[in-house]
């Protein structure tokens, strides 16, 4: 679960993490009301969405004067943000930050995550912070340190002065520096974060050092015991299906293609959607219905996968294990004759009852195409999809 920058802030403030001072609004009045709680002559506006790059996008503006920052926040709220990261649809844009600016010496880098190959959280620092970064790991990765946190241990203050200088921090900043990052650890341990970032974390033209920006993501799975937390959350910039899905516990994620996917087993979607993928076809989602895949779970899942357009066939690969494979054929049918399906269905069942479950298939009358072997029934998948 993501956060908008100023949740973010909220949160870091908490944690003795300095942050600029700035006001929420959600119209362009608000805004203005906003600057004037700021206070000074020039402000900075700020589009409050879940993704980076809004800077390169539009969506955050200097500007001088009330009339000014009211222009801009009307020319933000309500149109839909466009970064490399939300694709081309965007992302709606519902309030707006309106902070004091910061004088800038220097722009730094500050991100820490859950390294799971390792096991433990790491923390990674850059002298070559700002909109770029990306950049920077891509072109000149030796400007980025890393430091691992023992989780006996937790985050030590070497590991900060080691970041700290290795970024030409002075002895005073790097201090600053140290108790940042142990407020930044904090949360991450407290918070159940799967992602901290400070991009840019600046050094000011006084010389102390600030979140300029800030970007928190959290575990999903430890969200029962972070409600606080779990209340933030903004389902407008959530993907619609994915949202819908969540409330029917199905593990579903959209992608750009045509073919829809009804699988159950992670490992079996994802295996599914590569098969699909070398034999020319394009997944439309990665849908993972559970061991226990029961007709309103398969009735749901049809209604998702359906409620995209551009989905032009559906593959389902279901491995009968925990559940029958009749069953799951019965439930197919259902939810066919339920959502009024236009589109044709290859099914593969594999496991117990599978005769059965086929037989049930090809009496059906439906437009259901039960295929045996998993490599023809991605063919004739990709087949169907294109007509």
């Amino acid at each position: 679960m993501n956060l908008h920058e100023y949740q973010a802030k909220e949160i870091f403030a908490r944690y003795g993490i300095p942050v600029p001072q700035g006001q929420l609004a959600s119209s362009p009045e608000a805004a203005r009301a906003a600057a004037k709680q700021v206070g000074g002559e020039k402000f900075v506006v700020k589009a409050q969405v879940h993704a980076g790059g809004r800077g390169k996008a539009g969506g955050v503006k200097l500007v001088a004067g009330f009339d000014a920052v009211e222009e801009a926040a009307k020319k933000m709220l309500g149109t839909r943000l466009v970064t490399k990261q939300t694709g081309a649809v965007g992302l709606p844009v519902n309030s707006v930050w309106v902070e004091k600016p910061s004088g800038i010496a220097r722009e730094l880098y500050v991100s820490g995550l859950i390294d799971r190959s390792k096991e433990r959280i790491v923390f990674m620092a850059s002298a070559a912070g700002g909109m770029d970064i990306e950049e920077v790991a891509a072109h000149t990765p030796e400007k980025i340190k890393y430091v691992y946190v023992h989780p006996a241990a937790g985050f030590q203050p070497y590991q900060a002065r080691e970041l700290g200088f290795f970024m030409g921090l002075t002895k005073e900043q790097v201090d600053q520096f140290t108790r940042i990052m142990s407020g930044l650890y904090r949360l991450c341990v407290e918070c159940d974060c799967g992602l901290v970032e400070i991009n840019p974390l600046i050094v000011t033209t006084e010389g102390n050092v600030f979140a300029l920006d800030a970007k928190l993501n959290f575990d999903d799975n430890a969200l029962y015991r972070q409600k606080t937390i779990a209340e933030m959350r903004d389902p407008t910039q959530e993907d619609e299906r994915e949202r819908v899905a969540q409330q029917f516990d199905l593990n579903y994620v959209s992608l750009e293609g045509d073919i829809g996917c009804m699988v159950n087993g992670a490992g079996l979607a994802m295996a599914t959607m590569d098969i699909v993928k070398l034999h020319g076809g394009r997944p439309a989602n990665f849908l993972d219905v559970g061991g226990g895949a029961t007709t309103e779970r398969v009735t749901n899942a049809f209604k998702l996968i359906t409620s995209s357009s551009e989905v032009k066939a559906i593959f389902v690969n279901i491995f009968g294990g925990i559940v029958r494979c009749d069953l799951i054929a019965q439930g197919i049918i259902e939810a066919v004759q339920q959502v009024g399906l236009k589109v044709p269905v290859v099914a593969r069942l594999q496991g117990t009852n599978m005769d059965k479950g086929r037989e049930l298939l090809q009496k059906s009358g439906l437009k259901i195409t039960p295929v045996d072997d998993l490599t023809e029934a991605a063919q004739t998948a990709v087949r169907l999809a294109k007509g």
